[in-house]
């Protein structure tokens, strides 16, 4: 079961960070997970210390794990960002 909300969890975090940096019309449901997944794990890393609360990732579910993975899904998406815009879409 725990896997299931990870999965969904990790996909609402994907999309709304796809729709922060307008993104969403170039990925799928299954890149927004993964993009929520991997930054959930950024967050956890970097954000998560600063502010004192874990990431969707550790199993806990609370406002301040979401805005956790939701920032390191920003951060991610960012930094596609950067590598792509030298290139033809």
């Amino acid at each position: 079961m725990g896997l299931i909300i990870w999965l969904i969890v990790g996909g609402i975090v994907g999309w709304l960070a796809s729709i922060i940096m307008k993104r969403d019309g170039q990925q799928g449901i299954l890149l927004n997970i993964v993009v929520g997944i991997v930054g959930a794990v950024l967050g956890g890393w970097l954000i998560g210390p600063l502010l004192g609360a874990p990431s969707i990732n550790s199993g806990e579910l609370s406002v301040m794990s979401f805005i956790v993975s939701l920032i390191g899904a920003i951060i991610l998406l960012a930094i596609v960002n950067m590598f792509n815009r030298g290139r033809v879409r």
